[in-house]
């Protein structure tokens, strides 16, 4: 006898990054040709030392960090999130529009739970992050797919043509997560001003954000006195400061969307990781000429990776950026089973275009994301070279 199974949940593909590492069972990879392994965009190092002893500093003396917190996050961590984004973005944002979440993609899901229902819908540009689509599925809304063609830039007048009264958000990622691209300003606030022209959500995900290569604002929303009530922005710890296994993320948003946000997160964390806050505010506090040259190494990895694809037969960079490439490839092997065979045949684990895709889209089977931040300029001048060498 089995018991129940969720049927949105039996629906929902299994989590691409973990069907990857599957491939690797049963496969070894000799001494002078590791694996190179660029399928998940996560720091591969710790975080730095100075970081690392407040956390320890906290975990010894701080009794405070062993219990619950506020639901919705360190009032301290909060306040500071609003002090520096108000004078990045060049608008105002109060400590109480701050949220902190166990991760982005938490601050995702609490963000879609205050929004939509099921049967309703989510417009999301393809490629599109393949969490933000599993989650829909699980919860019975409807992705609406919003192709972006060969620039990976959505289009907000494609994009009035999906909406419907089932309707409920529009998710845009940027700098782009598998695309890479970095959405124009003036795409945001064309996103922004149909958003608010329908009654809708636009939900940017600013993940990648301490990565983009632009310098000052990448757009100009929170100058916008109306941006409460539309826009809902999403943020991570994990990437600027290495906190990947501590879970901090941020949701800013207007108050009363915050107050339902404080429902979800009551109900599935109770509050988010006290080490994990204080670490992302000692980092807020500490590590801003750090994470200066933590871009600095990704810009540079960026123009590597465009340098080394540039002449690379067989390949094309469709997108580029803060840690990934999305590319085309013409090696006359579909991508799933491209990668599988990458693996054995070339120690390359990278994954294909239809984790990112409509299953129905055939762009997918000619696409590959390529994870480059985790690799330094020699691991991506190899990974070129292991693809020229390869014969299908």
């Amino acid at each position: 006898m089995s018991l129940p199974l969720n049927p949105a949940m039996a629906a929902t593909f299994a989590p691409p990054v973990m069907e990857a590492r599957r491939w690797l069972d049963g496969v070894s990879f000799p001494a002078d040709r590791p694996l190179l392994n660029v399928s998940q965009a996560a720091p591969v190092d710790p975080p730095p030392d100075g970081l690392r002893q407040a956390l320890a500093e906290a975990a010894l003396n701080n009794p405070a960090a062993h219990l619950y917190g506020p639901v919705l996050g360190l009032p301290d961590l909060r306040a500071e999130v609003a002090t520096q984004w108000s004078a990045a973005y060049g608008g105002a944002i109060a400590a109480d529009e701050v949220a902190i979440t166990q991760g982005c993609n938490q601050a995702f899901c609490a963000a879609l739970a205050t929004l939509a229902g099921a049967g309703d819908e989510v417009i999301l540009p393809t490629p599109w992050y393949f969490n933000h689509k599993m989650w829909l599925d699980q919860q019975g809304m409807k992705a609406v797919p919003l192709p972006t063609g060969e620039r990976l830039i959505p289009d907000a007048g494609a994009a009035s043509q999906l909406i419907t009264p089932r309707t409920r958000a529009i998710v845009l990622v940027s700098p782009n997560n598998p695309g890479g691209v970095e959405y124009p300003a003036e795409t945001l606030r064309a996103f922004f001003d149909l958003a608010r022209a329908k009654g809708i959500a636009l939900i940017v995900d600013e993940t990648y954000r301490d990565f983009d290569a632009r310098s000052g604002a990448p757009h100009d929303l929170f100058t916008d006195d109306d941006w409460r009530g539309t826009l809902i922005q999403l943020y991570s710890f994990s990437k600027a400061y290495r906190l990947t296994g501590h879970r901090v993320g941020a949701i800013v948003a207007d108050r009363a969307r915050l107050a339902q946000v404080e429902k979800f997160q009551d109900c599935v964390a109770i509050c988010p990781s006290q080490l994990g806050q204080i670490g992302a505010l000692w980092g807020m506090r500490n590590l801003s000429q750090w994470v200066a040259g933590e871009r600095d190494e990704i810009l540079a990895r960026r123009a590597a990776m465009s340098a080394a694809f540039a002449d690379l037969p067989g390949w094309r960079i469709l997108g580029c950026g803060a840690y990934f490439a999305y590319v085309e490839q013409t090696t006359g092997v579909a991508s799933p089973d491209l990668a599988k065979r990458l693996v054995r045949e070339a120690g390359v684990l990278m994954l294909p275009g239809t984790m990112f895709m409509p299953s129905d889209d055939p762009r997918a089977a000619r696409q590959m994301r390529i994870a480059f931040a985790n690799v330094d300029r020699q691991g991506i001048a190899e990974l070129a070279q292991r693809l020229a060498s390869w014969r299908a």
